[in-house]
């Protein structure tokens, strides 16, 4: 199983998608656990404050380091109190801030994120994190493309999608990996066709409605190569 801890100052924003579908049915089943994480529960000051302007001056505001080392550090104590009742057995823990000037983030990520027993992620927003969360909290930046986002909630989302999809169950059946988009180096999965068979003028290609298993087979290797 693998759990995933959101910290986020907007936790509802997670609710309808992970309520839904194949990551549903994976955390009633227990191969996946989502939790999300008021980060604003971590703060000391009566306006539960989680931001505040940055030193030099610049427009916006940036996210504190106080709250969020807080937020860590008690996850990070739930994972070692875990451990301790597993009589010793280590706890494979990653911990992850979304940025835009992160690592490009790749399917071989997810692969590697699916060893971890438990992902925590940090959901930047407004102008950014204090770099320090960066140099002292995070195990790694992330960056899901060379775009902005207003925060780091979809890229959480898809962490948890494309990593879920690994952890075995989920799926249902583990053929559905085997010859999907990214499975190998320069792979593309090949073209899918259904029924019917000829919608308006556009038809399905010739080879698969032959019943050659074998063109088949070689049309879709054509189709798949970058």
């Amino acid at each position: 199983m693998v759990k995933f801890d959101i910290i986020t100052i907007f936790p509802k924003i997670f609710d309808s998608y992970f309520s839904e579908t194949i990551l549903n049915r994976a955390q009633k089943k227990g191969w996946i656990e989502i939790k999300t994480h008021d980060l604003r529960q971590w703060t000391e000051d009566n306006h539960k404050s989680v931001d505040d302007s940055p030193y030099g001056g610049g427009p916006g505001m940036v996210l504190k380091i106080g709250p969020i080392y807080k937020a860590v550090q008690f996850l990070k104590s739930k994972i070692k109190n875990q451990k301790s009742k597993l009589k010793g057995k280590s706890k494979k823990v990653r911990v992850i801030l979304f940025s835009a000037k992160g690592k490009p983030y790749a399917q071989e990520d997810a692969r590697r994120l699916a060893q971890y027993e438990q992902i925590i992620m940090i959901c930047g927003r407004y102008e950014g994190v204090d770099e320090r969360v960066a140099e002292r909290i995070a195990d790694e930046e992330l960056s899901v493309g060379n775009f902005v986002l207003t925060g780091g909630e979809i890229p959480a989302m898809i962490v948890v999608d494309a990593v879920s999809r690994l952890v075995p169950g989920v799926l249902g059946k583990e053929a559905s990996l085997k010859d999907e988009s990214f499975c190998r180096e320069g792979y593309r999965e090949y073209p899918q066709y259904t029924r019917p068979e000829k919608f308006k003028k556009w038809g399905v290609p010739e080879v698969l409605l032959g019943g050659n298993h074998q063109a088949i087979d070689d049309w879709r290797k054509k189709k798949c190569k970058m």
